[in-house]
């Protein structure tokens, strides 16, 4: 038999894939030449299979299956009226009463406790053979031991992930109930050139808590399957603004690529002056579906839709974007605007893509402009288009209103 050392080394790892606990149960079982191995949780009088490995698929024990905990060998393992270790369970009085014997076949019997971090005994980690086995000693008992704890961590985990996932429904469900907790603000978007505002993007802000950024809150609805939810519910929030808005001003609104095929976005889109509203595609990884999503696409822009990519510049996804989507608006990310009037690396960065979106017929909007040498600077090297706090910050829609349309912005070589 293999030593403890290199079972642990060759143990299995938990990944973002699931538990690893059919496989840790698939090497003990092997390495003890048992017939069944399995992981118990002691719930509500019961005790519950939660993970099984047989030798043949032959074994009454099912995963999911229950019987009185009180009519179990686990129970007894745990408050010692069984010995952890029975070559022939038979041949123990105590066992050999229990029904559960002569049903499940049971001979040779290891059992340990499962016990969380928190001290409380989760279930218990056995293995059985339909046949007595003398060879069975401490070593393998303390290998049990080892597997056990890992065992309950990699349960303490799932537990956990099964908690947070818990509270994140219940946080994403409350702010889908309750419109009050999801408010929009506006940032305006300046052209530079006719020193005017052009249009304005919509920001969603949360009240609800935990206060955190809406960011967060978009990918934990996406990570509990609400995402399309609360992006519709942002997306229509934002759209009502449209008919309060002077007609010569556009309304961009943000959306994932996954909720555009899905046929989400033609839904809140649905009766809306789309010649008014620009899409920003907001995905940071890489699109798989470009052709799909053009297509969905498609009978939108022929209704005047305009598409926007988001972040240009801050990886390499947003290039893929741009080349697959030929979008209408290209908008510089603020990791490039940031210093743009300090840093030479940015500046260049800033005049390729000023040259790139003219080429193919796109218009350039820098994000996040912060000081009047970045605005300056980003005038000199031909951008026409910008937002951030320097120009506004991002105001409720009373707030947008009140701005005046037409400013006057400095010119390059101005102070």
């Amino acid at each position: 038999m293999a030593n403890i050392s290199e079972l642990i080394l060759s143990a299995p790892h938990e990944d973002a894939e699931g538990s690893a606990l059919p496989e840790i149960l698939s090497a003990i079982r092997q390495h003890l030449r048992m017939d069944v191995a399995f992981v118990s949780e002691f719930k509500e009088g019961r005790r519950v299979y939660r993970s099984v490995d047989a030798a043949d698929g032959s074994s009454k024990v099912r995963e999911g299956a229950s019987d009185p905990l009180g009519a179990s060998y686990c129970q007894r393992v745990v408050d010692g009226r069984l010995p952890p270790i029975m070559h022939d369970a038979r041949k123990n009085p105590e066992a050999a009463s229990l029904p559960i014997s002569d049903e499940l076949h049971i001979a040779a019997h290891l059992a340990v406790p499962l016990r969380l971090s928190d001290g409380s005994i989760y279930g218990t980690l056995c293995a059985f053979s339909y046949s007595e086995d003398d060879t069975l000693n401490e070593r393998d008992l303390e290998m049990m031991q080892v597997f056990a704890e890992l065992a309950a961590r990699m349960i303490e985990r799932e537990q956990r992930k099964i908690r947070l996932s818990r509270d994140a429904l219940k946080r994403i469900h409350s702010v889908l109930a309750h419109a009050n907790e999801l408010s929009i603000v506006y940032q305006p978007i300046f052209n530079l050139r006719e020193q005017r505002m052009a249009g304005v993007e919509a920001l969603s802000r949360f009240s609800a808590l935990p206060q955190r950024s809406p960011d967060v809150w978009f990918h934990e609805a996406s990570v509990v399957g609400l995402g399309g939810d609360l992006e519709k519910m942002a997306a229509q929030a934002a759209l009502r603004c449209l008919d309060q808005l002077p007609q010569d001003i556009y309304l961009s609104v943000n959306m994932s690529p996954e909720y555009v095929l899905d046929g989400t976005l033609a839904t809140v889109l649905e009766g809306m002056p789309l010649h008014r509203v620009t899409l920003e595609i907001t995905e940071h990884s890489a699109i798989v579906a470009y052709h799909e999503l053009a297509q969905r696409l498609k009978p939108l822009r022929e209704r005047g839709l305009q598409v926007a990519i988001d972040d240009a510049g801050a990886g390499y996804a947003s290039f893929r974007h741009i080349l697959n989507l030929a979008p209408e608006r290209i908008k510089l990310d603020i990791s490039i605007t940031k210093n743009i009037d300090s840093d030479a690396s940015r500046r260049a960065l800033g005049a390729a893509f000023s040259r790139f979106a003219q080429e193919i017929g796109s218009k350039l909007i820098a994000e996040g402009v912060e000081t009047r040498e970045e605005l300056a600077t980003l005038q000199s090297l031909g951008v026409v288009r910008a937002q951030g706090n320097f120009l506004s910050a991002a105001l409720p829609l009373a707030g947008v209103l009140s701005l005046p349309v037409k400013r006057a912005f400095s010119r390059p070589g101005q102070t």
